[in-house]
Formats: C-alpha cells, structure tokens, sequence
C-alpha cells in the first residue's frame, strides 16, 4: 500500500477528498518520534476506519521558553516506516510556516478555561492553549470521523473533549488505554531522556499510583494525606515531584468524599525527563 506524504494543508484536503468515498476517516494527531503507544493509535484507527490520516508535527505552541522544543526528537523516516508496516493512507507532515503562516505570536489561539490551568497547566503555562489551538486546525483540515489519542495525556484528553463539546466541532473523540512497558512505565517519547540509572527508577511512578489507587478501592477518603504520602515516596526515590492529584476522571475537578470513581494523576522529573501517568480506579 502506498503511504501517501502531504506537506501542505491543501494536499490533505485534496487526497483526502478522493478517499472520502470509501467511509469514514480516522485522524492520529502525534509529534512523531513513535512508539508502541502510538502504534495502538494508530491500529485502532485503521480497525475502525476505512482511512486513516497520521499528523506528524511537533507544535511550537505548546513548548514553553525554557523546554525541549529545540531538542524533541524527530524521526521522520523511521516513523514513515512504523505507518507504512501499519498501512496509514496518508502522513500530514507540514512545517511551522504551513501550520502558522503569521507567525506564533499573531496567530489565534484557542483556550479551554478552567481545566487548562491546572495539574500540568499549573506547571506548563500555555500549554494546553498550544494543545488546543493546534489540534483544532488539525481537525479543520482533515475533517475526520473519528481522532484518536492516548490516555496517558488525560488531561490534554479531557481538555479536547470539552473543546469538540463546546465548539460544536463533529468529530467523535476516541480515548485509548495508556500502552506500558513490562515493569509498568507509561510509553512516552521522552522517556529516551533517561538514564540507565534513572530508568531502572521510573517505573516507582507507576507503583506510586497503583498503591494510592489501591487505598481509594479500599474506602480511604482521606485525599490530602494521601497525595502527602505518594509526593513523599517518589521524592525518596529520586523525583522532583510537581504534582499528585485525586481528582473527577470527567470533569477533573478535586476529588469530594461523595465521588465514586477517581482519577490519580501525577507528574514529576527525573533528570531532564518529566514523566505524566494517571490511573482510574472505582469504588
């Protein structure tokens, strides 16, 4: 099957409109550097669609001035290998001047108030408004059924769901399980940040939440000296925590003792690594 590469926004929409005939469209937005976590996107895209559409473009807007932007790793050629083997119809690989015609700072952003403030949003601002701004163009130019992301990013997964709400938008958000390694480290593309050392540690993330989780199923309310114990254990091991956080897996507000059903969130450095992972758990 041939893989066809689009650099412009007028080619997506041109390939696109020769391939919608055959049913409906799947849009796998990513900042390349796949993985298997992205293979699963991409997999469950193809099984639930007749076309399938890979964006590849790793988006300016949602760097801050001090992050890795320069640095985040970009593998074209062997990401074109994985979406061949997987038999994508189309790759949408534009440059920053395709994406932003008028620059980063005159161009419209788009802002999901509240949510986009808080847990990651606390410790990245702008971010998610980068998030927002760019995956909304992406499904103004693809015009897909249905778009795929990974759980891993609930709360980016959650702020585009209230965007598509919001905004009307007629596209069908599909949520997939986060894909872990066998000792249970969420797939990440910066997790290539860690060491040997620091690898062999990362996995206590993971560990952390599963234990806190396992405390909420056995009827532990008391969230704030919780999310104490799990901030203290990763510190020991070696993180620089940011934050742990118990909050709604729909609407991520905090956590009351009425809730039963929770979402755990974290986020923490290990060396240059900022390592995210969530679980839900119900009672």
């Amino acid at each position: 099957m041939n893989t066809v590469i689009c650099r412009t926004i007028a080619q997506v929409r041109d390939e696109l409109s020769a391939l919608r005939s055959r049913g409906s469209v799947g849009l796998v937005p990513t900042m390349g550097n796949l993985h298997d976590g992205h293979a699963q996107l991409i997999a469950r895209s193809c099984e639930d669609n007749a076309v399938t559409i890979v964006s590849v473009f790793v988006n300016p807007l949602q760097f801050g001035p001090n992050e890795d932007f320069a640095s985040y790793p970009r593998t074209l050629d062997a990401d074109l290998a994985l979406m061949r083997a997987h038999e994508v119809d189309l790759v949408f690989a534009p440059t920053d001047e395709e994406m932003y015609p008028l620059g980063r700072e005159g161009s419209t952003r788009v802002c999901v108030p509240e949510i986009s403030s808080v847990l990651c949003g606390a410790h990245r601002p702008g971010h998610f408004d980068g998030v927002t701004t760019v995956v909304l163009k992406l499904l103004n130019v693809a015009a897909p059924t249905r778009a795929y992301f990974g759980e891993k990013d609930y709360q980016q997964l959650t702020l585009i769901r209230k965007m598509v709400s919001d905004l009307d938008v007629a596209v069908e958000i599909v949520g997939v399980p986060t894909v872990r390694a066998a000792d249970g480290l969420a797939l990440s593309s910066r997790n290539q940040y860690l060491s040997e050392t620091q690898r062999r540690t990362a996995p206590i993330l993971a560990k952390t939440l599963r234990a806190l989780t396992q405390q909420l199923a056995a009827g532990n309310r008391d969230f704030p000296r919780l999310i104490r114990e799990a901030q203290s254990s990763l510190d020991a091991a070696g993180f620089h925590t940011d934050y742990v956080a118990i909050h709604h897996p729909l609407t991520l507000a905090p956590s009351t003792m009425n809730d039963r059903t929770f979402v755990v969130l974290a986020a923490a450095r290990l060396g240059t690594a900022r390592l995210i992972d969530n679980m839900q758990v119900s009672t």
